[in-house]
């Protein structure tokens, strides 16, 4: 490989600027445009040099048996600064340092288009401020003035770097590899890109470097590296690769992909995309190999236009006129397999060229009938130098008369660089060649699909531009459709990812030692949802929406409360009105038989208070139903409480007053006197007052509200009342489990009472059955969510006050409607007695 750039610099150098740069008339600068289609040095040279290598050429012609490598030692960087030191040294006479005439002055040097070569001519000629037009990558420079000798023919890489990115961001290739060559060029390559291709999303599979060749190398040991950086390439999973290096890159690749392919190893298609410092160039012995490789390649190239004439110019040249050593002739013998005759030698050269042979017979591989774009930089570098030398030489002859101007702009041609920067003209095409004050030409990059046929045909498609001069948005214009992928793709636009697309539904997380493009895929979790593709993170849903099940939408929450029309609601209204009901034909029937002995022995009041207590009980659960509303909120709690407190303190005095009246019966007792309808009402009174002002507390300071739970129920919104003061809610019931555990107690002592009092046994169970009802409800409560809440509150009062009037009521009401005669003041005088 450093055989190769190294002969690339030796041509341009020799032919291009010490020929026609140096010969140009300060009275007719534009003459310059007659010698290049005259000789046809300049514009074919800068051809020539991206097909054949010079030397590898002269090499072959002298020794046809010899090796490519073995005159290593004569493609050494010696030879590019020999090169640049004669260009400033006396035609054909190299005295170091010194001229000996005035006829040959080297004006300016085109050259490239390595820029490790670009380096060593700038090392020589910046000492002789001799201004240097570069084609290719821009060398590094140390130093303003070393970079005020190069005028650049390349725009700057920044906008070809970024015109990758958006290649790979337009494509949604996020999963790459990286092939460079290992020089200054390469190494800046790398290190700028990385950071801008990993800010937005690209990472690397691989980042190799195309193993150098040195005086040193041993041969083995070259093949090797090659075919370490094949094997990486080949078991990469990235479809696209980028290839970052000069021309002599596809020749390498070129030997080292036929290798393989000898060898029958595997082999795999991918997406090549190649920079603008690379064009195609071949070798002799490649003449018959395949180039099936960079078949769908995409490359980038200084934007170029196609010149006037010069198809012409290819089909009409003849090189039979040129001298022995030209290198139109070498070229011309080698790709037509011929040799001119020569006046030096009698042997039998074989085919005789008649330099008669049309170009355009030649397939792709060897030599391309269009201008390529890096002989369009050296074209308009051509141009650049003469329209400098005539605006210099215009101001030269404004300001200094008609005196010797060509005499002095020869003393002064360092000043060339001022008019250089300042050139801006319109080539034969038609394009604006201008450089911009860091001396770069202002120029885009065309972006060009290689489509290569059976035959060894190349045809190079234009398929869009990355254009630095417009809106970022708009930098980037393609035509995919006008691609021609790699065979292996079956013309489908290939993916290149690390892994899979995570699907909507699902958001990437991270895989612990890979790149950050490679991650797993993660089900949203409930509440969150990912409508993308490739999401980072699930969004989650508004506080009024729940995620479906595929987890890619939010969908709007139903509002749920506790309504009649719904089966839940039906089953406990009916449940209401029927033990309502109950309680009615009940207290119809203690109204009507008020008289008996069974319903005075029970207490008239007190049974009268408590089944309107649990009728209003009952009624009271139609507040919990509903859509709560601001008026029944703080109402449904506390309406309830002090109701069940009457009821449960109706049950506690009669309670108290069977235990009273049984020891009043005792001999000296003076119970007698606290039984009597005070003391019951007395229990009533204040249980009900305690538990009213307790309500009332609560409805002044914190009192229940209409609210939404947005949180409880993953698709519903529950209409609910918030309870306001927790506190003040479970002291009111706390209350009433107090007045009932106390009722409880007292019953539960009194249950051995003589059957004339078995009231006590009645309230003991029917105590038993309230607490284990409300005992249950806690757990019950706080477990369930949304109108079930609601549902198991309604079942509980339902519960507790028909197990009060089940059980307190229903054996009074069996003995005076089915057994009347046990309803007599004999019977419970019998029944005292026994």
């Amino acid at each position: 490989m450093f055989l190769l750039t190294v002969s690339v610099s030796i041509v341009l150098l020799h032919v291009l600027c010490n020929k026609p740069v140096a010969k140009c008339s300060a009275g007719h600068p534009l003459s310059i445009k007659h010698r290049q289609y005259h000789s046809g040095d300049l514009i074919i040279a800068g051809i020539i040099s991206q097909i054949y290598i010079f030397s590898e050429l002269k090499t072959f012609r002298r020794h046809p048996s010899a090796e490519p490598l073995d005159e290593l030692n004569y493609f050494m960087a010696s030879w590019t600064y020999l090169a640049s030191m004669v260009l400033i040294s006396t035609h054909d006479r190299f005295i170091t340092n010194y001229r000996c005439d005035d006829k040959d002055n080297t004006v300016s040097v085109i050259v490239g288009p390595n820029p490790q070569f670009c380096q060593y001519v700038a090392n020589i000629l910046n000492l002789y401020k001799v201004p240097q037009l570069v084609y290719g990558s821009s060398p590094v420079v140390n130093s303003n003035a070393q970079a005020a000798s190069l005028h650049r023919m390349f725009p700057n890489e920044y906008h070809q770097n970024e015109g990758i990115l958006h290649l790979l961001l337009n494509f949604k290739w996020t999963w790459v590899g990286m092939v460079y060559i290992g020089n200054d060029s390469g190494e800046k390559f790398v290190h700028d890109i990385l950071p801008m291709f990993h800010q937005n999303g690209i990472c690397f599979d691989f980042i190799t470097e195309i193993p150098r060749d040195s005086s040193s190398t041993k041969i083995e040991n070259l093949v090797l590296k090659f075919y370490e950086m094949y094997w990486i390439i080949i078991r990469s999973t990235s479809k696209v690769v980028i290839l970052y290096c000069e021309n002599q890159c596809i020749v390498v690749l070129r030997i080292v992909f036929h290798g393989a392919e000898f060898e029958e190893l595997p082999f795999k298609s991918h997406v090549w995309i190649m920079t603008a410092q690379i064009e195609f160039t071949t070798i002799p012995f490649q003449r018959n190999i395949g180039i099936d490789s960079f078949h769908g390649a995409i490359s980038f190239a200084v934007s170029s236009n196609e010149v006037l004439g010069f198809q012409q110019f290819l089909q009409t040249m003849n090189p039979a006129s040129k001298n022995q050593e030209s290198l139109m002739r070498i070229f011309w013998e080698l790709v037509f397999q011929c040799s001119f005759p020569s006046t030096d030698s009698n042997e039998d050269i074989g085919n005789i060229c008649t330099g008669e042979e049309k170009l355009e017979t030649l397939p792709g591989s060897l030599f391309e009938m269009t201008m390529t774009a890096q002989s369009y930089s050296v074209y308009n570098a051509v141009y650049a130098v003469a329209h400098a030398l005539q605006a210099m030489h215009a101001y030269k002859v404004k300001h200094s008369g008609m005196q010797d101007v060509r005499g002095q702009m020869q003393q002064q041609l360092w000043q060339l660089h001022y008019y250089l920067r300042r050139v801006s003209f319109n080539n034969t095409s038609g394009e604006k060649v201008s450089f911009n004050q860091n001396g770069e030409i202002e120029a885009g990059f065309d972006i060009i699909n290689w489509v290569i046929f059976p035959n060894l045909s190349i045809v190079k498609v234009k398929i869009g531009k990355a254009d630095p001069h417009v809106p970022v948005e708009k930098r980037l214009s393609i035509s995919a459709s006008d691609i021609t992928w790699p065979r292996m793709f079956n013309q489908v636009q290939p993916i290149s990812m690390c892994n899979e697309k995570c699907l909507e539904g699902y958001s990437k997380i991270k895989v612990e030692g890979k790149p950050f493009c490679c991650y797993n895929c993660l089900p949203c979790p409930e509440g969150k949802i990912s409508n993308q593709q490739d999401m980072d993170d699930c969004i989650e849903c508004q506080e009024d929406q729940y995620s479906n099940n595929a987890k890619d939408f939010c969908i709007q929450k139903n509002r749920s409360f506790l309504s009649y029309e719904e089966p839940l609601g039906i089953a406990l209204t009916t449940l209401a009105v029927s033990f309502s009901f109950m309680t009615i034909l009940v207290l119809a029937v203690f109204l009507k038989y008020s008289d008996t002995p069974i319903v005075k022995a029970n207490n008239r009041s007190l049974s009268y208070s408590l089944l309107i207590a649990l009728l209003l009980s009952f009624l009271s659960t139609f507040l919990f139903m509903g859509e709560p509303q601001k008026v029944t909120c703080p109402l449904r709690q506390t309406v309830f409480g002090v109701i069940f407190s009457v009821a449960v303190s109706c049950v506690l005095a009669k309670t108290t007053i069977v235990v009273l009246a049984f020891l009043a019966t005792q001999p000296g007792s003076r119970m007698r006197k606290w039984i009597g309808r005070r003391l019951a009402s007395s229990i009533v009174i204040s249980s009900s007052f305690i538990q009213t002002i307790l309500c009332t507390v609560w409805l002044a300071i914190s009192p229940p509200f209409p609210d939404f739970d947005k949180h409880s129920m993953v698709k519903e919104i529950v209409l609910e009342c918030n309870e306001g003061s927790t506190v003040l809610f479970y002291c009111v019931l706390g209350f009433m489990g107090m007045l009932a555990l106390i009722s409880f107690t007292v019953a539960f002592f009194a249950r051995k009472l003589p059957d004339s009092f078995n009231e006590a046994k009645f309230i003991t169970f029917s105590m038993l059955l309230f607490c284990s009802v409300w005992l249950c409800f806690v757990p019950a409560y706080l477990s369930t969510k949304g109108k079930y809440t609601v549902a198991v509150e309604i079942f509980s009062i339902l519960a507790s006050s028909l197990g009060l009037l089940g059980c307190i009521f229903s054996p009074k009401c069996f003995i005076i409607l089915v057994h009347p005669a046990l309803n007599k003041q004999g019977q419970l005088i019998v029944q005292k007695r026994k």
